[in-house]
């Protein structure tokens, strides 16, 4: 069977959501565009920050993997997976069933760049007064995570999303 479906890895403020609508647009009508963390939002009935302060991360990671799960198994879908994902390798072993994992990248002062311009998202794990500092933490502790779960990296800082879809095209290509 042909992996017909993308995922798209990353931490927050890489992209995923920007180049997964790309991608979809690009791909044509019979591709979606999912979001793991939006599902999760429809699934449970709160949002992300709201499931961290009253469930915790644990909960939240549990209907992570369980959203996962049911995306995986999806055809010809663009899923847009919320930073921490490869923190369960359940979830990168399901979506490697149906999907070419890309991981996109940027920067550190990149990604805080994105998250202090974007402050309406909640990001319920970066705190504003020491982002930063947190970024370079989790960034760091997650990072090989994101490639041993990659079948390739696109790094995005100062890329026009046009190219950075048409980079990801000749790459599927070269998998196939």
């Amino acid at each position: 069977m042909t992996k017909d479906s993308i995922a798209l890895i990353g931490f927050m403020a890489t992209g995923k959501t920007t180049i997964g609508k790309a991608l979809v647009k690009r791909l044509g009508k019979d591709y979606k565009l999912l979001e793991t963390d939006q599902l999760i939002i429809q699934e449970v009935g709160k949002s992300i920050p709201k499931i961290f302060a009253e469930e915790g991360e644990a909960k939240f990671r549990e209907y992570e993997a369980f959203v996962c799960e049911i995306v995986s198994k999806l055809n010809k879908v663009v899923i847009s997976c919320g930073g921490g994902v490869v923190l369960n390798p359940v979830n990168i072993d399901n979506l490697r069933k149906n999907c070419h994992i890309i991981l996109l990248t940027v920067s550190i002062e990149e990604i805080y760049k994105r998250i202090m311009k974007n402050r309406k998202k909640s990001r319920p794990l970066i705190k504003k007064e020491e982002s930063l500092e947190e970024i370079k933490k989790i960034l760091t502790y997650r990072q090989p995570l994101y490639e041993s779960a990659a079948d390739f990296v696109v790094e995005t800082s100062g890329k026009l999303i046009n190219k950075i879809v048409a980079m990801i095209l000749i790459e599927l290509k070269h998998l196939e």
